[in-house]
């Protein structure tokens, strides 16, 4: 048996970041996580090339080539699957739902765009704690990770965190034609409810813009939770393995029964094992009327083709591939929430998308669709949860979940709105969007979802109270998305990670 004062489950940006708040105030900690890492083999691999002083056309086919021959449905990073649980390891089956769980040292985080941007008031005015209540710990988040980004138009709409005095890495060709093209229509788009403005980043600075993002950054720039690791160590933290089946809270503290059937024992704990483990751990120890209801926010992708020359190979570094260009909707006449968009310039899946979907029909089509990409731009758009579908949850065989999807019947004509009026801001900057070609997601594809036990100003049995306990318990605190009342457009982990932060810093002794 292990006794500690304060134990936070999970490694990923929630767990770290209650974690930090609890050790800043001298609480002792214990985290538990999975702990699964990158294979002995895979990391050899990324050493030896983070080595290299400069990289070689064949080094990066290498390294992509393992990326490509992963599972459909996994996403992977330096060519393993250590970092997302296969969906029959959490559920008892995925038809129409992408999200995945994960059991890794650092979570979902080991895999995930790296945008960044905080929630706007608009988004948040029905929750029990308001962006000036997360402001500072907006602030004391980003002393964990980089945020990189620059202040522009879109200070407007966040003003929760000033961007003034920070520096972005540098944009592709692709995206730095674009948002010069974007600023000489500033007046003509903010007009028609639409800003835009540099992508911020969970990135240094220090970024080699060698294009290998989505693939897993051989140097370790892109931002990981696990990053976070050797600082809390240092101020105390204890950190080991344990998969946690359920909780019971007791006089004076919580008992884990851990799935090989240690009992771990403290004061207080904080749940931040990711929505669906936590769905699980909730569901396991305690009844639930009904069933959990996971919020979800819809995403979709629209392809689009700029008219303008490249003056310099778009398929070559220097290059990122995380996102380039972030737009904002704000028009009540589309949404009364922000839509939120974000646009990627070449990346090496265009090719083989185009190939694997048209070039086929097509003999000694290559060439064709190998141009073809080089002028396509992808935009990623996100709705808030109120257009988006639901997902029950409920616990069924061997802990798994049974998820059933819930369509919203507003989805298709928000997105539809929101498209249209993208299409229409694109087309001054000199992109072509294909309308024909837009592409919904299924329920949970975004990784933008919570919301199973929202936090309520007066909770109810089914919520939980500001502090993210939920209802009738006292000692146990759920701190990833799973408390978050609703799930905005814009990027989800920076504001789950202030809230956590916050959660851990009010916390009762």
């Amino acid at each position: 048996m292990t006794d500690a004062p304060d134990i936070v489950i999970g490694s990923g940006p929630a767990g770290v970041a209650v974690a930090s708040a609890l050790l800043a105030r001298g609480r002792r900690v214990l985290m538990l996580d999975g702990g699964k890492q990158l294979e002995p083999e895979a990391e050899a691999r990324r050493a030896a090339l983070a080595g290299k002083a400069d990289l070689t056309e064949a080094d990066r086919e290498a390294w992509r080539a393992g990326q490509f021959a992963g599972t459909p449905g996994q996403v992977r990073r330096y060519g393993s699957d250590f970092a997302m649980e296969p969906a029959g390891a959490t559920l008892t089956e995925a038809r129409g739902f992408a999200l995945r769980s994960s059991r890794a040292v650092g979570g979902l985080s080991n895999l995930w765009g790296a945008a960044v941007l905080p929630y706007a008031q608009k988004d948040i005015a029905d929750w029990p704690v308001s962006t000036d209540d997360l402001a500072p710990h907006y602030r004391a988040v980003a002393a964990l990770m980089p945020v990189s980004g620059v202040g522009d138009d879109l200070q407007v709409l966040f003003p929760v965190f000033p961007m003034a005095g920070n520096s972005g890495i540098a944009p592709s060709a692709q995206g730095a034609a674009l948002l010069a093209r974007l600023a000489a229509h500033r007046d003509r788009l903010a007009a028609t409810g639409v800003h835009a403005g540099a992508a911020r980043h969970a990135v240094s600075v220090a970024c080699r813009r060698c294009g290998l993002c989505l693939h897993g950054c051989p140097w370790h720039l892109i931002w990981s939770a696990r990053q976070a690791l050797p600082q809390l160590l240092g101020l105390g933290m204890v950190h080991r393995t344990g998969v946690v089946e359920r909780f019971e809270e007791q006089a004076g503290g919580v008992r884990l029964r851990l799935s090989g059937g240690e009992v771990v024992t403290g004061a207080r704990v904080f749940v931040a094992a990711g929505v669906l483990e936590t769905a699980r751990i909730v569901l396991a120890s305690q009844p639930v009327p009904g069933e959990l209801t996971l919020l979800d926010s819809q995403q979709a992708f629209l392809p689009m083709l700029h008219r303008w020359r490249a003056p310099v190979p778009v398929d070559q570094p220097p290059l990122h591939t995380l996102p380039q260009v972030f737009v904002e909707i704000d028009d009540a006449g589309v949404s009364p929430r922000l839509v939120h968009a974000q646009i990627y310039s070449w990346n090496e899946y265009y090719r083989r998308d185009l190939m694997a979907g048209y070039g086929r029909r097509l003999p000694g089509s290559g060439p064709l669709w190998s141009a073809l990409a080089r002028r396509l731009l992808v935009t990623q758009m996100f709705l808030h949860s109120d257009h988006s579908g639901r997902v029950g949850l409920r616990l069924a065989a061997a802990g798994r979940l049974r998820a059933e999807v819930r369509a919203n019947a507003a989805s298709g004509p928000v997105l539809a709105l929101a498209a249209d009026r993208l299409a229409a801001a694109m087309r001054r900057a000199g992109l072509v969007a294909l309308l024909f070609a837009l592409r919904p997601g299924e329920a949970g594809a975004s990784f933008h979802a919570g919301g199973t036990v929202p936090m309520a100003r007066t909770p109810v049995p089914g919520q939980a109270d500001r502090l993210g306990r939920p209802f009738g318990l006292s000692r146990v605190h759920l701190v990833d998305a799973s408390v978050l009342p609703s799930i905005p457009a814009t990027t989800i982990t920076f504001s789950v990670m202030a809230n956590a932060h916050r959660i851990g810093a009010e916390a009762p002794a």
